[in-house]
């Protein structure tokens, strides 16, 4: 390949370069407004595997953080970050990551950014498609005939851009050899887990999570937690809050008078609103919500009938199992054994 077409800038530092010797190569490709979490995650559980004492020299594994042009890309959270280097040969990397966000919704990415991406799969290189880095991976026509995880948020708006492509939210991320898509957030650092845990050994994999302060990785096939409840968004605002607070607290359920306060109304005028906008009351609304996360649990994880019930804020599975059985008609083991 000439690599003349990626050109190294003049100023990049000599340690940015990827080491000859390390075992595990990425080359991080920045979208416009990618996710910061995705990117820092996964960049740290290289660093923190590549070196003794979180030194961060890249020993074991190395990393080469890269734009388009070579100039700083924002987040979409705000904060920029300065690339090592321009498009630099992917033939020099195990991995190209392509670090996506906010802008996946942007139907007209570059031609050059997309034929890199095609030249780093001819190469060899394997893709990293990080959080929406895997619409423009599907934008360049590399998916094929495999299957891509995307972050529960965007399926329905990747589904409608590419009907054709096997797209699920069933698991944190899916290895297709030499394409693996990562739903992004924190399920990046257990990609990078995975990843250094294949090419430098699970040791330095296992340094890696005591540096962060983690117990373990979490496994490829574990699913998404992205239950939520679609309610519209013409309701009324203080219903919208409301809902909101429920889900985030469906182990521990809160008390209606807290939702109420939550929202800045008495337990009596939140009771009206709930009525007037969704037919029931606050905690049909909040009990109902549970049921369905429970049975989401039951149908998408390995996790026991106890641990689920706790989950979702039951106080025992024979709890669950009475309350489910009522609303479902069915017992949570039946419809287990029945998945």
């Amino acid at each position: 390949m000439n690599t003349a077409q990626f050109p190294t800038p003049a100023n990049e530092r000599p340690q940015s370069a990827p080491s000859p010797v390390s075992r595990l190569r990425i080359g991080f490709v920045l979208l416009d407004q990618f996710t910061l979490a995705a990117f820092s995650g996964l960049i740290d559980v290289l660093r923190l595997a590549a070196d003794h004492g979180g030194r961060s020299r890249q020993l074991h594994a190395s990393w080469t953080v890269m734009s388009l042009d070579g100039e700083p890309r924002r987040s979409s959270c705000g904060v920029s970050v300065a690339p090592n280097a321009a498009l630099l040969d992917p033939a020099g990397f195990d991995y190209v990551a392509v670090c996506g966000g906010n802008d996946y919704l942007n139907d007209a990415l570059p031609e050059s950014l997309l034929d890199y991406l095609r030249r780093a799969a001819a190469s060899g290189a394997r893709l990293l498609g990080i959080c929406t880095g895997t619409f423009a991976i599907a934008r360049a026509g590399l998916v094929g005939p495999r299957r891509v995880c995307v972050h529960w948020n965007v399926l329905d708006a990747f589904k409608q851009r590419f009907p054709r492509v096997s797209a699920g939210v069933e698991r944190l991320f899916i290895d297709e050899g030499d394409l693996i898509t990562c739903a992004g957030s924190t399920a990046a650092i257990d990609l990078g887990l995975y990843l250094v845990a294949r090419h430098c050994g699970r040791d330095k994999a296992q340094q890696a999570m005591r540096h962060m302060m983690l117990q373990d990785m979490r496994p490829a096939e574990m699913p998404q937690p992205h239950f939520y409840a679609q309610i519209g968004s013409h309701l009324d605002v203080r219903v919208q809050q409301a809902a909101q607070f429920i889900e985030q607290r469906l182990d521990n359920p809160p008390p209606i008078a807290a939702v109420a306060r939550y929202v800045g109304v008495s337990p009596r005028q939140l009771e009206r609103l709930f009525g007037t906008s969704l037919g029931q009351s606050p905690a049909a609304f909040q009990r109902k919500l549970r049921l369905d996360y429970a049975r989401w649990l039951i149908l998408n994880s390995k996790r026991s009938l106890t641990d689920i019930a706790m989950g979702a804020g039951f106080a025992d599975s024979a709890h669950l199992s009475r309350d489910f059985k009522a609303s479902f008609g069915e017992s949570p083991r039946t419809l287990r054994q029945k998945g």
